[in-house]
């Protein structure tokens, strides 16, 4: 009886002592409890923009709108925080932004939301279509893909510190040229005619010579 009795005291410390490592265990996973992921909400820390930089709200985006049924096109003039309805679509502009001038690539982007009306629905209610940004350079990087409707940026009117264009060293900008018309070019001036050579006289013989004292002086 002892020796059976001893064995199963020592199988029962253990279990014991392997239960008391797992409560220990367990109460190290935190306010988690399972120690699986949670959401929480990360407030927005970018409240301004950089100094010089026009505000969001005093931008100016042009939007491409495409009707596939009739093939009609227009131009759609918004600023970030307005909607335009275009028959049953509803374009809305949330924020345009251009690349940097010193950026080496330039992309001109607007982020969009398009709500088309759901087909015979007595409410007349709307359904997001798409929402994101969109990009005139590189139109593949993201498309609104619907069978009717279909919208791309085609311009965001902003400036950002820095963008002002500097001519290069050693030329002169086009406002600080002349606006008078070029003189016409000088021509060369004509050379003066040559004076003909003066005519020579042959040289005077002896008895020519002799002949003229002779009449000159009779005796």
């Amino acid at each position: 009886m002892r020796r059976t009795t001893r064995p199963c005291l020592l199988a029962l410390a253990a279990v014991l002592a392997l239960s008391a490592c797992g409560k220990g265990g367990s109460g190290q996973h935190g306010a988690g409890g399972n120690g699986g992921p949670q959401t929480v909400d990360v407030p927005q820390t970018v409240t301004a923009e950089v100094p010089g930089t026009t505000p969001m709200g005093q931008r100016v985006a042009v939007l491409g709108f495409l009707n596939k049924r009739n093939g009609l096109s227009q131009d759609l003039t918004l600023k970030p925080g307005q909607a335009v309805r275009v028959g049953d679509a509803i374009v809305r502009l949330r924020a345009c932004e251009t690349s940097a001038s010193w950026e080496a690539q330039r992309l001109t982007g607007a982020f969009v939301q398009l709500d088309v009306k759901e087909p015979r629905d007595p409410q007349d209610r709307y359904r997001r279509v798409f929402s994101g940004w969109l990009y005139k350079e590189t139109p593949s990087l993201n498309v609104v893909e619907h069978p009717i409707y279909d919208v791309w940026p085609k311009s965001c009117a902003m400036k950002r510190p820095g963008d002002e264009a500097t001519a290069p060293p050693g030329v002169a900008s086009a406002s600080n040229r002349s606006s008078a018309p070029k003189s016409p070019p000088r021509k060369p001036a004509a050379a003066a005619p040559s004076r003909a050579p003066a005519p020579t006289l042959p040289p005077a013989r002896a008895d020519i010579a002799g002949d003229t004292a002779a009449a000159n002086n009779p005796r």
